[in-house]
């Protein structure tokens, strides 16, 4: 006698038996979960801060150096890195799988609050803080091109206008412009043309800052009312910064102009996002040329292949 003698002996029984196995299998697939693995969330928090103009050395010495030296004092943290390029910095903190993100999160606040007196005074902003996951990667990427737009309006279009829209849409944890190309007023100065005229560069520097101020001008009080000055002392046009009076020597105005001129250019010309077109791409009018990209992240738990169709509707 074999194994397979009573299947063969009761053929009815055998095929009630392989069809229930097909229903209970039928069944059981479409009951599995989508993943097996558990929900993890590592507390993680990550601090960046910017500094237009200055090297990565200057980054590392002079920014995160004393953030680091605070960070470190927060109880919990398992490790930190920290990444220092041109103009920009960042921490990264992880701490225990026990450790609450939201109290962590407040101590990496009073962290910085306690570093501030240590870091350079000519930060344009404070420090900023967001939550992550270093697990996660991006699900989708966006290549924002023109033919007939600068790159600057490709950037401010990008991250006013779609950034914010893509945000919205259910499932998107986080949307981070690459390559960005905000646009700016570039001032070139020439160093033998400053010091021939008498000047030096950090008093033109603060004459410059000095005159493009959007601050309150005051009120003017009446008999029946009260009217509030505005005044928008902003310069936004080249030619005004052209001829924006910086100093004097020997009597006579010196402008900008002079000195060097102003043109309208990017806020940081020293990165970029290029656009390749691979083998997989189904666009023929791809070509290799200069962009703006959308990097989306997903929501902890967010279903990657509904969030990337809401994407697109």
């Amino acid at each position: 006698m074999n194994i397979s003698e009573p299947f063969i002996r009761r053929p009815v029984a055998t095929s009630l038996i392989a069809a229930a196995l097909l229903v209970f299998g039928i069944v059981a697939y479409f009951n599995l979960p989508v993943a097996a693995l558990p929900q993890v969330d590592f507390p993680t928090i990550q601090v960046q801060a910017n500094l237009p103009g200055a090297s990565p050395e200057t980054m590392a010495s002079n920014v995160a150096t004393p953030l680091e030296r605070q960070l470190s004092l927060i109880a919990g943290v398992t490790q930190m890195t920290s990444t220092s390029t041109s103009g920009s910095t960042n921490v990264t903190l992880q701490f225990d799988l026990s450790r609450n993100i939201d109290a962590a999160q407040q101590d990496v606040q009073a962290a910085i609050s306690a570093a501030g007196g240590q870091l350079p005074t000519n930060l344009p902003s404070p420090p900023t803080l967001r939550k992550v996951n270093p697990a996660d990667s991006p699900i989708m990427i966006m290549a924002l091109t023109s033919d007939s737009m600068p790159i600057s309006a490709v950037s401010d279009f990008a991250d006013s206008v779609l950034a914010q829209q893509i945000s919205r849409i259910d499932g998107v944890g986080q949307v981070s412009v690459g390559g960005q190309q905000k646009p700016a007023i570039r001032i070139r100065l020439d160093p033998n043309k400053v010091a021939a005229l008498g000047l030096q560069i950090d008093q033109v520097r603060a004459q410059i800052a000095a005159n493009t101020v959007n601050a309150p001008k005051g009120l003017l009080n009446g008999p029946n009312q009260a009217s509030t000055v505005y005044a928008n002392d902003q310069i936004m046009d080249v030619a005004q910064w052209n001829n924006l009076v910086v100093g004097y020597h020997k009597g006579a105005p010196i402008r900008v102009a002079d000195l060097g001129g102003a043109v309208f250019d990017v806020e940081n010309n020293q990165i970029g996002g290029w656009i390749i077109p691979g083998k997989a791409g189904d666009d023929p009018h791809a070509q290799v040329s200069r962009g703006i990209l959308l990097i989306v992240f997903k929501q902890p738990g967010a279903n990657v292949i509904q969030t990337v169709d809401r994407i697109r509707a």
